[in-house]
């Protein structure tokens, strides 16, 4: 079976050649198509408001994303409030970090950021247990990291400020494809509740909650990041079109628990446990 069109579920890049799905795209010789299943739009100030979330009772920020930084500025603004120096931000990646020049001085003793991974996140967080967290989320959005939080019990206060809508898909048919790259829970969902599951091409997906939500809704996943062999999804795409040039048969992924992140939690908690009881015997001391 020969592939000769590739979706993705992503903007087309500014710089194609920058793409690593440029040199996919030649090597296999295959067309890669860019199609956004999903667009993420800010909250009102009224959305906002309706949460009873007080910024200015927060001393640090967590965001994942440049569209939570975008919104939780455009909040401020319109609320006439004017956010203090001393707040502090941690971000999921630098890219994040680098973002909030846009809107703030950069200095790196107000700003963090971790590597991307959740691991790496939440130990940074840790590091500033003493603070008073306000988490800006998309909504929808993985549970994984406010459960974290509360597992762990630090003050952290979620607050949706973005909202994930469907994009126009009228002028695409999935069947044209052999293959579909989907990269969030929101493109699995958007996806079926436009064209349903039957004659769809494969999918491969990137995330833990994709690969979830495309099993959970009876899509036929044969390709999947991040893993050890493709921690992009360039990379997997590309393994799948090499086993499939070489008319390999290519078995359904499956989902397997993440023993890691289980030991990682257990691990924080306890140590944060420690430490909570050893300040708290100090100051009995007193």
């Amino acid at each position: 079976m020969k592939i000769n069109r590739v979706l993705v579920s992503q903007p087309k890049p500014a710089i194609l050649e920058k793409s690593p799905f440029y040199e996919l795209s030649n090597k296999h010789k295959v067309e890669i198509v860019y199609q956004p299943f999903i667009r993420v739009v800010g909250v009102s100030l009224k959305e906002f408001r309706a949460q009873r979330v007080e910024i200015l009772d927060h001393t640090a920020v967590i965001f994942s994303s440049r569209t939570t930084v975008d919104s939780f500025f455009h909040i401020c603004e319109e609320a006439r409030i004017t956010v203090p120096e001393t707040m502090k931000y941690i971000c999921q990646t630098e890219a994040v970090a680098l973002y909030l020049q846009k809107y703030i001085v950069y200095r790196k003793r107000k700003i963090s950021f971790a590597d991307g991974s959740f691991t790496s996140l939440v130990e940074l967080i840790i590091k500033h247990k003493e603070e008073k967290f306000l988490l800006a989320l998309s909504e929808p959005h993985k549970p994984e990291l406010p459960d974290a939080l509360s597992k762990l019990k630090l003050a952290v206060d979620p607050v949706i400020l973005a909202r994930t809508v469907a994009a126009d898909l009228s002028a695409i048919r999935p069947q044209d494809y052999g293959l579909l790259a989907l990269y969030s829970p929101s493109d699995v969902k958007t996806l079926v509740e436009k064209f349903g599951t039957a004659d769809l091409p494969p999918v491969a997906v990137f995330g833990d909650g994709t690969l979830r939500a495309a099993i959970e809704a009876g899509l036929h996943v044969p390709a999947n990041a991040p893993t050890p062999e493709a921690p992009s999804m360039a990379k997997a795409v590309d393994l799948y079109l090499t086993k499939i040039a070489r008319g390999e048969e290519v078995e359904a992924v499956t989902l397997t628990a993440d023993t890691h992140k289980e030991e990682f939690l257990r691990t924080q908690q306890h140590k944060l446990a420690k430490s909570r009881t050893r300040r708290t015997t100090s100051e009995g001391r007193k």
